[in-house]
C-alpha cells in the first residue's frame, strides 16, 4: 500500500485544515486507517483511527471534539478535518494503514508525512 498525504500548511491558532491521504496499489476497503503525528523532539503518536467500513472511529483526548477522521473507500482516500488548531498541534502528520486490526501497534504502512505548523 502506498500512502500519500497532502494538505499540510502554516495556519494561525484557531484555524482549520483538512488533510488527505490517497492510497494506491491496493484498495483500502479492508484496512483500518489512522493518523499519527510527530512533533520535534517527541515520539510519534497515533491520535485518530477509523475502521475499514468507516462506522467506528477513535481519538485521543487531546484532539477529541476538534479533529474528525473520515474515509471515502470509493476514492481510496482518508481525510482528517482539523478545527480550532493550537500551537501544540504543530507536527509532521502521517497517514497509516493496518490490515489486521485497529490497534495503534498494528499500523505498518506509512506515508511520508505532511507538515502542519500552527503559529
Amino acid at each position: 500500500v502506498q500512502l500519500v498525504e497532502s494538505g499540510g500548511a502554516l495556519v494561525q491558532p484557531g484555524g482549520s485544515l483538512r488533510l488527505s491521504c490517497a492510497a494506491s496499489v491496493l484498495r483500502i476497503t479492508t484496512y483500518c486507517m489512522g493518523w499519527f503525528r510527530q512533533a520535534p523532539g517527541k515520539e510519534r503518536e497515533g491520535f485518530a483511527r477509523i475502521s475499514p467500513d468507516g462506522t467506528s472511529t477513535g481519538y485521543v483526548d487531546s484532539v477529541k471534539g476538534r479533529f474528525t477522521i473520515s474515509r471515502d473507500n470509493a476514492r481510496n482516500t482518508t481525510y482528517l478535518q482539523m478545527n480550532n488548531l493550537k500551537p501544540e498541534d504543530t507536527a509532521m502528520y502521517y497517514c497509516a494503514a493496518a490490515r489486521r486490526s485497529c490497534s495503534w501497534t498494528a499500523f505498518n504502512y506509512w506515508g511520508q508525512g505532511t507538515q502542519v505548523t500552527v503559529s
